[in-house]
């Protein structure tokens, strides 16, 4: 645990008492607990060289992996250093293969990765798995270059064991947008809908993605993990590529997103970080959630363009209204 930090009394970036990180262990497996039994809705603080062998193999519909880039980092006091383009494919492959081998035979793989690692990730996962995408997504943080392009883009690799038998929902994953240019065809919206809060068209989902905020400290989600990802990012994932009930994996679980958005969205899951202040984090997020289970950009079935929420809220209201219209109307 690093030294606390001074916080404005506006900022609802996770913390622990002494006294959460105390009850907050019970919900904490450790490896001893793994090898008496692997459970579903885990969280495991161990190395997970350690723990691969006690999972069960062709067990999850769906794995995320956000393993650490190619670069200098400090995870709490532990350092993952740059290395070799070599040396960090060697390194991606010491636990990459046993953890394909946890995924079942329809299920699919998702891998983050930046500019740097994307193309070692690529050649790691095509040694396995099937490659049927590459999701680029745009980071509106970065810190500005003089002598290069600002870094604000991460990939994601989108991977199968088949290629002809894997699920995919893209109903589920479609974005609201506002229309700007209404075309009307015998004076009907074409393509698009007229609502009271604006004009809206439902759109495919490309694999370029620009409408994802970084947690930062107003929102909930937020903790201090270094590269944390949004739920909004893996609720997109997760929703695509698992059902309700699905099993999903993550080896590098960090604060615990992708086990939090699970819950919320009806999955099982399992995750795995070596680091014990990130499990607590994890832990504490997955006792909020209980209570909130919104995902930040993600409402009335469909994900919503950035600096939305005053719309998804109007459209929220305007919801409630038309179904309490409707239950009125059943009454006669």
């Amino acid at each position: 645990m690093q030294g606390e930090k001074h916080r404005a009394s506006r900022n609802r970036t996770i913390t622990l008492s002494a006294d959460e990180r105390t009850s907050l262990l019970s919900f904490i497996s450790d490896i001893t607990d793994l090898k008496a039994g692997y459970r579903d809705n885990s969280i495991i603080n161990a190395d997970l060289a350690d723990c691969l062998d006690y999972i069960p193999d062709r067990y999850f519909d769906l794995i995320i992996i956000d393993p650490p880039y190619n670069l200098d980092k400090d995870f709490n006091g532990l350092k993952f250093s740059a290395m070799t383009t070599l040396s960090y494919e060697g390194y991606l492959r010491r636990w990459f293969y046993k953890v394909c081998d946890k995924l079942k035979e329809n299920g699919s793989l998702y891998m983050c990765g930046d500019w740097k690692c994307s193309s070692s990730m690529q050649r790691v996962i095509e040694e396995r798995l099937t490659v049927i995408n590459r999701i680029s997504w745009q980071r509106e943080k970065g810190r500005g270059a003089k002598s290069n392009w600002k870094n604000c883009v991460e990939d994601i690799w989108f991977a199968v064991k088949n290629p002809h038998d894997y699920y995919f929902d893209v109903e589920s994953v479609k974005m609201k947008r506002k229309v700007i240019a209404p075309y009307k065809v015998d004076g009907k919206p074409k393509d698009w809908e007229e609502t009271s809060t604006g004009n809206f068209r439902l759109t495919y989902p490309s694999n370029f993605w620009d409408d994802i905020s970084i947690p930062f400290w107003s929102m909930p989600e937020n903790t201090d993990h270094p590269t944390q990802k949004p739920e909004k990012l893996f609720a997109k994932l997760i929703l695509a590529s698992s059902r309700q009930g699905d099993k999903i994996f993550d080896p590098f679980l960090g604060s615990g997103t992708s086990a939090v958005v699970a819950q919320k969205l009806g999955r099982q899951f399992c995750g795995i970080d070596i680091n014990q202040e990130y499990c607590l984090w994890a832990a504490k997020r997955l006792l909020n959630a209980l209570s909130d289970n919104n995902i930040q950009g993600y409402a009335d079935g469909v994900f919503w363009e950035r600096n939305s929420l005053n719309l998804q809220k109007s459209s929220q209201q305007l919801h409630k209204r038309t179904i309490k219209g409707d239950e009125q109307l059943n009454l006669f």
